[in-house]
């Protein structure tokens, strides 16, 4: 599987990044057959959060043996320096290891809470801290939203973060606000050498009335030539990876997709752009 800089890091990231998310609702036996997966093909990133169910517990004894083999990410939803710093702990405890490679503050989706996580007794101070202390060797912060773009254009301006994570896919695209941000995030990470992770590469949309079959919050599409046409889509910009979708059903074949990650020509991205049209917008 293709390798890219995961900006700084000066670590080599595998374009499938494991979103660690699909081992949340999973029984142990389970989320050991995705690992499997996940070591055969090669990936060597993994990013995990403790608001994501029993990921962290499914992921402990995988890296008990095979820490050294991952880069290891991890991420905050709390805002406020002390209960941040107590979540970190936490998060070490429980996937059994001492320190990440990368520590995050997560679900940045409005201005708002950018604010409050970069001023005073806010979640930066935790990951500085950690920083320090060697807890965590970098700092990234990840949103979701249509407003995630341009709100991280905003957090550079106020922090050197070393990763941002946000989403990106053809339906997306359809929003030239949206694509506008993008590229121009895209962009400023490459000249700053800043890691992107992506997320909601294969998201076709809301769930709606439709039965939620899937361990995703939003329909996933599940055509592996509609998903190798939107990996290939994603992995065309200047991006380091996809982190993988959050259903273990689905994992191999977004694996597959990223295997076989073929160039697109800006016609192509033109074209799938276009037939994504007709897709609702998973936010509003």
């Amino acid at each position: 599987m293709e390798k890219r800089h995961f900006g700084r890091t000066g670590h080599m990231s595998t374009v499938a990044i494991f979103g660690a998310v699909a081992l949340g609702k999973v029984t142990q036996t389970q989320a050991d057959e995705a690992m499997e997966k996940v070591i055969a093909a090669g990936v060597n990133h993994i990013d995990v959060a403790p608001s994501y169910g029993d990921a962290e517990k499914r992921l402990q004894p995988w890296l008990a043996k095979e820490r050294e083999r991952f880069f290891l990410g991890c991420k905050t939803a709390e805002r406020s320096a002390a209960k941040s710093e107590a979540e970190l702990h936490r998060s070490l405890e429980r996937l059994g290891v001492d320190s990440f490679d990368l520590y995050q503050i997560h679900g940045i989706t409005t201005l708002e809470e950018l604010n409050r996580v970069t001023g005073p007794d806010g979640a930066l101070e935790t990951m500085k801290k950690a920083r320090d202390l060697g807890l965590a060797r970098f700092i990234g912060i990840t949103g979701h939203g249509v407003n995630a773009p341009g709100i991280f254009l905003e957090a550079l301006r106020r922090f050197d973060f070393d990763s941002v994570l946000f989403p990106l896919n053809p339906i997306l695209f359809g929003n030239k606000v949206y694509r506008h941000d993008s590229e121009s995030l895209i962009r400023q990470c490459h000249d700053r050498n800043i890691g992107t992770m992506i997320i909601k590469s294969v998201a076709k949309g809301p769930w709606a009335d439709r039965p939620q079959i899937y361990d995703t919050w939003y329909e996933p599409f599940i055509d592996p030539n509609i998903i190798q046409r939107h990996v290939n889509f994603v992995l065309s910009h200047d991006v380091t990876g996809i982190c993988t979708v959050g259903d273990t059903k689905l994992l191999p074949l977004v694996l597959d997709a990223c295997e076989n990650y073929t160039p697109m020509s800006l016609a192509e991205q033109k074209n799938s752009v276009e037939k994504a049209a007709e897709y609702p917008p998973l936010f509003a």
